[in-house]
Order: structure tokens, then sequence, then C-alpha cells
């Protein structure tokens, strides 16, 4: 997974675990939030990402509780699934910051229509 950029459903799981260890549910909110309402996860999407994610070895099961006699599994970051994201982070905002500047330079050409 170290290899290739990963989707967005995997950066914002990362993302979300980046602040504490949370459950399944907690995941979803969160992802929610930090996407501004944009990404909404279904629990299927979630817990095909967290299952690939535990198994590159990213992040891990911190502790799993009964509530409702319904098991709730927390999941946490590793070391790896902390630099993994600190690199993905990097990347992405590599690429923003090429995309605003080729933007910038539409705005000195003329015949693009932007003033």
């Amino acid at each position: 997974m170290a290899d290739v950029s990963m989707g967005e459903p995997a950066f914002l799981i990362l993302t979300a675990l980046a602040a504490e260890p949370k459950h399944g549910y907690a995941v979803i909110e969160d992802v929610r939030e930090i996407s501004e309402g944009r990404v909404r996860l279904h629990t299927g999407t979630l817990y095909s990402v967290l299952d690939r994610l535990r198994e590159g070895g990213l992040i891990a099961v911190d502790r799993e509780e009964i509530v409702r006699s319904r098991l709730r599994r927390y999941y946490r970051l590793t070391g790896a699934g902390q630099q993994r994201l600190a690199e993905e982070s990097e990347r992405l905002r590599r690429n923003a910051d090429a995309a605003a500047a080729r933007l910038a330079a539409l705005r000195f050409l003329p015949g693009t229509g932007a003033a």
C-alpha cells in the first residue's frame, strides 16, 4: 500500500484515526465531518477499507468492548500508519500546490478567459 497513492476513503479513515482510537460508527461520523459532508461512508465500504488497512499494518485493533450485547471494536493508527498518512498528506499537498500554480499562471495568458 505504501507504493501507490491511496484512495480518498482510506486517507480519510486514517485521518479520523489520527486523533484517537475510534469504533466504526465514530469513524463514519468523523469522516463525514472532516470532508464537510462530501464523503459518506457506508458500513460495507468502511469495513472493507479497515480490513485492507489492517492487513497492510497501517491500523490495529486498539480494544474491544460489548455495548448493548454487540461487539464494538476500536481501531488505532500504527507507527506505519502515521508515517503513511504523513507521506500521503505531503503528496497531496505537492499536487495541490502544482495545480494552484498552474491555475495562477492561466490568469496571465491571453485568450484563456481568465481575468
